[in-house]
C-alpha cells in the first residue's frame, strides 16, 4: 500500500472515532485499531493525535464550496471582502450548528491555547497557509486601486487580528447564557464586518459599497477553521 493511500485511510478511520467520540474520548490506539495498523505506523504519519485531528479539519476546509469558490477568485478588493465577510458569519454562526461540532472546536482551539498549544499552533499554520496568500494578494490589489492603505508592515498579521477578533467574539457567545449579548444578529455581522474592513486598512467608501453588494442576498458562508 503506497504511503499516501495508508495517509488517506488513517484519516478516513479517525474520522469515524472523532465523530463517535469527540476529540477527547479518542485515542491514536483506537485510531489506529479502526483503521488496522500499528500504533507505531499511525506515529509515522501522524504524531500526535492534534496533527492528526488539525489535517482532518484542513481537509475539511478545503473541501468546502463556499471556500474553493473564494479561493479560485482573482484577488481584489471584492475578493477580500467576501473573505471577511465568510469568516464573520462562520464563526459567529457557530452557535447555530446543531450537532455541536463547531462549537467542540472551538472549545478545543481555546483550551489550546491554555495548554500547550501544539493543535491551536497547527491549526494556525495550516489556515494560514490556505487562505494568507488569497487574502495579502487581495489586500495588495485594494491598496493599488485605491480602496485601502497600507497598515504596517505585516499584512498577513491583518489576516490574524482580523480571526482573533472573530474567534474571541464567537467564545463570548458560546456558553448557553452568553458572556456578551452583542444585540440583533444581522446587525452584528455588519458590524464586525466594518470594523475589520476599517482595521485592515479599507475605506469608509469601499467599505460601505462591497457590504452592501455582499451582503444582499446572503451569499453563504465559506468555512474557515477555528484556527480559523
Amino acid at each position: 500500500m503506497t504511503s499516501d493511500l495508508r495517509r488517506q485511510l488513517i484519516l478516513s478511520a479517525a474520522k469515524r472515532c472523532f465523530a463517535r467520540n469527540g476529540f477527547a474520548g479518542t485515542t491514536t490506539k483506537s485510531v489506529a485499531a479502526a483503521a488496522a495498523i500499528s500504533e507505531g505506523l499511525l506515529f509515522k504519519h501522524f504524531p500526535t493525535k492534534s496533527a492528526l485531528y488539525a489535517e482532518i479539519l484542513a481537509e475539511e476546509c478545503e473541501a468546502d464550496p463556499h471556500l474553493a469558490h473564494l479561493l479560485g477568485q482573482e484577488p481584489s478588493t471584492a475578493t477580500l471582502v467576501e473573505l471577511v465577510l465568510g469568516m464573520v458569519r462562520h464563526f459567529m454562526r457557530i452557535t447555530d450548528v446543531p450537532d455541536e461540532q463547531e462549537a467542540q472546536r472551538l472549545r478545543l482551539m481555546t483550551t489550546s491555547h491554555l495548554d500547550d498549544g501544539e493543535f491551536a499552533r497547527l491549526l494556525y499554520a495550516k489556515v494560514g497557509d490556505l487562505i494568507g496568500p488569497v487574502f495579502t494578494a487581495s489586500l495588495d490589489r485594494a491598496v493599488a486601486a485605491g480602496e485601502a492603505s497600507r497598515i504596517g508592515s505585516e499584512p498577513l498579521n491583518l489576516f490574524w487580528f482580523a480571526h482573533h477578533t472573530v474567534l474571541m467574539a464567537a467564545l463570548a457567545r458560546l456558553p448557553a447564557v452568553p458572556c456578551l449579548s452583542y444585540g440583533n444578529a444581522a446587525d452584528l455581522e455588519r458590524q464586525l464586518c466594518e470594523f475589520i474592513l476599517r482595521g485592515i486598512g479599507l475605506n469608509e467608501t469601499a467599505t460601505a459599497s462591497y457590504l452592501d453588494r455582499e451582503m444582499s442576498p446572503d451569499p453563504g458562508q465559506p468555512l474557515i477553521a477555528e484556527g480559523a
